[in-house]
This record gives structure tokens, C-alpha cells and sequence, in this order.
């Protein structure tokens, strides 16, 4: 976004990059071109979809300050320039913005002024408050616009500085979209649009305008790759009671794919033309929308006349609903996983120390045995892979430059996930390279504590991850510790990975989290962060499922889907009660990786088991028959 306080300006982008080079200079250089002074905001890796990665074409905001979080907002003035992030990236920030001239200010804590403090505290009579409205939600944009009335100053919202600064940006995304089959889904396009088109009746609606690119590859059964991470179209479509308009680049879509989406009566339009769309409707026209994750320009665009619905998209919350063939989908994906993260463990345990092993090298090894399965499709999010006082970065991100060599006595954090037809994980696993403290050790039981806790829950049908977030926080509080991070956080189904709108959150958003439903995904990963010493995360994911129904309600609990085994090594099991250490031992870790000495369990747990050997072929006799027998090489 961008803003102009007269000689101000204020640009909120998706995603920051350093001031390398002089390119913050060459920004500063540059608001003579737009008559301002520079100021720069942004809250997420924004484009013009409000996505939480963005493709490169997008990355403004890293490009003129160099940090590479997903989430922070750059705002410059005349004489001011600050980046505005949360918990998660203070550690990554201050190390990236250091020398740059930009000032961090860490949103949440009690001294710091929030973006909406500051400019008002900044703007002047007179001023103009500048952003670029395709990357700022209507929300966001009003918000401003208040400030600016407030404070007797103007708003100007189409302003792109890119196009004035950077003369190397990449081209937009041109990747092939691929329909994505039944067997995977779990229902067709036309029962979906037949459920949006209920929800829209019962609003008295007759249009629903859609810019959330997961809510329309929901939607339509399509996937593409124009998103970092994510396997998303960029698009925006509008639902009308008899058919939809998709506004997409249609040299992607293959005719196959157009035909399919003309049975559904989709119709595809150019990508820029949904903002020609939105202005031609007229006062015969009623439309749902979500103004909370729709950019500010395409809502100003449409027809003063039109009547408005403002309410969350209802795909939000039926897509975070998986089906049963989803759900059955999604345990084969972890169970693919799981093969490939604990060949990785094993190789790491037995070879640190005796081969060269960096943050970078780890990680591509831990991805190309993910990719040795089958219908792997790429990783689900920018891969976490930190060593000692890194894994206190909560989302730190190795590059050539901060690349350290594994060694000996110290932990290591992967915070990691793939993309399958079957289904997305994520995963984290914290494993102890030979011998480490007892202090690394307690606050590696503490942080598996706190997992199982919440694990183990059985709740009322009726409460959200707000009243559950405590369960496993309550282990940190007691010894006046916590982390800077929400518990746990949606999944999707070959989508986003980070899928609202349920969360594990003590502390409620403007929307409060849902009530738990039945086949939701969500992730448990609670972490401790000592910086300059450690960091230790576990995470599995968890299916919600129902259980006993009385007269007390409809009781539910929550299925581990994650299979791959917790580091005993790094675990204090005196500092664990006999249930924990109970709830510790039956969790479910899918896979047991041996090298032909390993023990057998007596009779068949209640779930899948595969057993991994090296080169010992000889043996696969004394695997039961009831497991899985893998032979690898490693």
C-alpha cells in the first residue's frame, strides 16, 4: 500500500526487501516521481488477493527493504521509515533491517505504536495519504481513509511504485492450471456452486464476488502454480445463480479444463477485466462479498448502486470442513510423510558428525525424500531448517549467507511440509544432534507436554481453539514462560497451509475462531524460544472428530494424523506425569526405522505400521505380516 501525507507517502506491499543496493535510497529518490515523500506499509506478502505468499512478481515490499518474512508492513514518511511485524519475525527483522536506516517496530508489545497510531500521530492538514488499493483490503483501506478525513488530509490509492523502481520485476505468473480429480476432492464442482448459491439465496442475493484465490480453486476443483507455496490460479470470479465468471489469464487453462468448467456454466474473462465487471452492475443487482480479504480498488470499482451483502465468503468455512474422502486422503499424505521424515531423522542421527551436514543441505535432503513419493507435488510452505540459536527465529529462513554446518550438542529444528494429490502437511521435529543440555532438555519436555496435552483433549462439541489454547499453554504459564506464536492453525486441502478460519488463539482476531467441526484440520505446535541459545517446536496435525454424544452434548476429540516419531533422545521422562508419559508412548508414530535390530510390537497396533531397513533384505522375515516392509539404501 502507499500512502502520500504531502510530502509523505505511505505504500503498503507485499513483501519487504532489504535496502540492498540503495534501493530504499533509489525509493526515496523516486516519490519526486509521484510529487511525495515516501512511506511505505505492509501487513501480509500482499497481491492482489490478500494470499499469504506471494508469486515474484508481488515482492515490492522485499525488494525495498530486504525483509523476507511473510508477514510486515514497511511505512515511510519524509523523514521516518519503520516495518511493522509480529512475534514471529522480531529475531529475522532486526537482523535484516540492521543498517538499512528502517525502524522495527514490534506490533503487540505494550510501547509500540500501532500502524494506524502512527499515521495518525504523522499526518498533517493537507497531507495525502497514498497506497496502491489492489494490495490493501477494504478494511484496511477504510481504516486509512478515516485517518485521513480525521486528520484533514486526502487519500490517493492507485499508486504502484513498482512500476517506477523496479525495471528488472518479473513477469506475472503464466503456470498451467490442472483440474484436480474427484478421488481427491470428494465432491464435484456443481454440488459446491449449488451450496454457495443456498447461502446466497438466503441473503437475497443474486451475485458473490470472489477474489480469495483459495476460496475460487475451492470452488472450481482447480489448482495451478502462480503462488509461492501455494497451488493457486490468479484469478477472481463472480457466482451468479445460473453461472460464474472466472477472470483469468485463459492461455493457462488447457481446453480439457475449459470444457469441464463449461459443463459447470463457467465462463472465463480476462484477469483485469473483473474490475469492468464490478462497475457495469446496476441497482437490480444484490451482492455478497467479504470486505475483509477483498482489496480496496476492486470494492471502490463496483456500482455505487449496487447493494452490498458484507459477509464472510461461506467457502471459508465450508472448505475448512473436509469430506470423508478428503479426510481418508489426507492420512495416506501423512502416512507418505512420514516414510520420507523419518528416513530423514535417521539418516541425520546416524551420520552428524561424520559428514558434512549444513541448514541448506539438510533441508534438500529432507525435500528430495518427499519427492521420492509418489504424487508429491512440491513443498507447502518456504521450509524451516535452523540450528541451535536460529530455531529461536521462529520463522527463520537459512540462505547462503546465514548457512551454519550441523554439529554435535545442540538441537535442530525443521519446520516443513509437502503438497500431495492426496492432501498438504506440516510438520515440525525438533531432534538433539548427540548429547545436549539439561536445560535444551527440559524445554524440549515441556514443549511435548504441552503438545500431548492438547492432543489428548476431549471437549464439547461448541468450542473454538480459544477455549482450547490454554490446554496446552498452561504447562509454559506455570513456569512463567510462553511463546510469541499462536498453538495451532487450519490446514487445507492442497491449498493454503495456513487455512482460517479456526485456530488454536487465547487472544480472538476481529472475526473470533469458529466452533470445531468435524473433519477440520488443524496443527498443534506449541514451541519455547531462548534467543541467542535454542529454539524447540513439535508439531503434528489433528483431525477433529466426534465421540461420545449423552445428555451432556456432543463430545469430541481430536485424531493424531501426523505419524512420524517424537526424538526420545532430547526428552527428561522424570519431568513428565505417568499419564503424560503414557499419552507419550501410544502416540501414534506411524513408522519405526531400524536397521534390523529393532523391537517388534507384540500384536498390531491400531493403525498402520512400516518398518525401514538399510540394505537388510535378509531381514524382511522377521517382519510381521500385518506391517509394511520398506528397503532403502541410505
Amino acid at each position: 500500500m502507499c500512502t502520500i501525507l504531502n510530502n509523505q507517502v505511505f505504500y503498503n506491499m507485499s513483501l519487504i526487501v532489504g535496502i540492498y543496493g540503495g534501493r530504499y535510497e533509489c525509493f526515496r529518490q523516486n516519490r519526486a516521481i509521484t510529487k511525495c515523500n515516501g512511506t511505505a506499509e505492509n501487513r501480509l506478502l500482499y497481491d492482489y488477493h490478500h494470499s499469504e505468499y506471494v508469486g515474484d512478481y508481488f515482492k515490492f515490499r522485499e525488494y525495498i527493504t530486504g525483509f523476507t518474512g511473510s508477514a510486515g508492513t514497511a511505512v515511510f514518511t519524509k523523514d521516518k521509515a519503520g516495518l511493522w511485524t509480529d512475534g514471529r519475525y522480531f529475531i529475522q527483522a532486526e537482523a535484516q533491517l540492521k543498517g538499512s536506516g528502517i525502524t522495527l517496530y514490534k506490533s503487540g508489545e505494550s510501547d509500540v505504536p500501532t500502524i494506524e497510531e502512527f499515521l495518525k500521530s504523522e499526518l498533517k492538514e493537507g497531507d495525502v495519504l497514498g497506497f496502491d488499493g489492489r494490495t490493501v483490503t477494504y478494511a484496511q483501506g477504510k481504516r486509512y481513509c478515516h485517518i485521513a478525513d480525521e486528520n484533514g488530509a486526502s487519500l490517493k490509492y492507485r499508486l504502484d511504485f513498482a512500476q517506477n523502481i523496479w525495471k528488472e520485476r518479473p513477469e506475472m505468473s503464466m503456470e498451467p492450471v490442472f483440474s484436480l480429480e474427484d478421488e481427491y476432492t470428494g465432491e464435484k464442482i456443481g454440488s459446491k456452486l449449488e451450496r454457495v448459491r443456498e447461502v446466497m439465496k438466503e441473503n437475497g442475493c443474486n451475485a458473490h464476488v470472489l477474489s480469495s484465490l483459495d476460496d475460487i480453486a475451492w470452488l472450481l476443483n482447480i489448482r495451478g502454480n502462480d503462488i509461492a507455496y501455494c497451488p493457486l490460479v490468479l484469478s477472481y470470479a463472480i457466482v451468479y445463480n445460473n453461472s460464474v465468471e472466472l477472470f483469468a489469464d485463459i492461455r493457462k487453462f488447457s481446453d480439457d479444463i475449459i470444457n469441464l468448467l463449461a459443463e459447470n456454466q463457467v465462463k472465463i474473462y480476462p484477469y483485469e477485466d473483473i474490475y469492468r465487471k464490478v462497475s457495469e452492475m446496476t441497482s437490480e443487482d444484490k451482492l455478497l462479498l467479504d470486505s475483509a480479504i477483498m482489496n480496496y480498488s476492486l470494492y471502490q470499482a463496483i456500482s455505487k448502486e449496487t447493494v452490498i451483502v458484507d459477509k464472510q465468503n461461506p467457502e471459508i468455512l465450508m472448505k475448512s470442513v473436509k469430506n470423508e474422502t478428503q479426510a481418508e486422503n489426507l492420512r495416506k499424505a501423512h502416512l507418505k510423510d512420514a516414510v520420507a521424515h523419518t528416513k530423514f531423522m535417521y539418516w541425520l542421527k546416524k551420520n552428524i558428525g561424520r559428514v558434512e551436514i549444513t541448514e541448506l543441505s539438510a533441508s534438500a535432503r529432507l525435500e528430495g525424500l518427499r519427492a521420492e513419493q509418489e504424487h508429491f507435488l512440491g513443498p507447502s510452505f518456504g521450509p524451516i531448517s535452523a540450528y541451535g540459536e536460529h530455531g529461536a527465529i521462529v520463522h527463520y529462513s537459512a540462505d547462503e549467507k546465514s548457512n551454519v554446518p550441523l554439529k554435535e550438542g545442540k538441537l535442530f529444528m525443521t519446520d516443513t511440509g509437502g503438497h500431495y494429490l492426496e492432501g498438504s502437511t506440516d510438520i515440525t521435529r525438533t531432534v538433539a544432534l548427540g548429547e545436549v543440555g539439561n536445560i535444551e532438555k527440559e524445554h524440549f519436555t515441556l514443549v511435548a507436554r504441552a503438545m500431548l496435552r492438547l492432543a489428548n483433549t476431549v471437549f464439547l462439541y461448541g468450542c473454538s481453539g480459544a477455549n482450547l489454547d490454554c490446554i496446552a499453554r498452561e504447562v509454559f504459564w506455570k513456569e512463567g514462560l510462553n511463546f510469541n506464536h499462536g498453538t495451532g492453525h487450519g490446514v487445507g486441502y492442497l491449498l493454503n497451509i495456513h487455512e482460517g478460519p479456526i485456530n488454536f488463539r487465547w487472544k480472538e482476531g476481529e472475526r473470533p475462531a469458529p466452533a470445531l467441526e468435524e473433519n477440520m484440520v488443524i496443527t498443534d505446535e506449541p514451541g519455547i524460544y531462548i534467543e541467542g541459545s535454542h529454539g524447540i517446536r513439535l508439531e503434528n496435525e489433528l483431525l477433529v472428530r466426534k465421540t461420545v454424544k449423552n445428555e451432556y452434548g456432543q463430545f469430541m476429540r481430536f485424531e493424531n494424523i501426523t505419524y512420524v516419531p517424537i526424538d526420545l533422545d532430547a526428552i527428561l521422562p522424570e519431568e513428565m506425569s505417568a499419564k503424560e508419559r503414557r499419552e507419550l508412548k501410544s502416540l501414534r508414530a506411524l513408522i519405526y526405522f531400524t536397521d534390523g535390530d529393532g523391537i517388534y510390537p507384540r500384536q498390531k497396533p491400531d493403525y498402520e505400521t512400516a518398518f525401514v531397513f538399510l540394505n537388510r533384505t535378509d531381514k524382511m522375515k522377521l517382519v510381521p505380516a500385518w506391517a509394511k516392509c520398506l528397503i532403502t539404501g541410505l
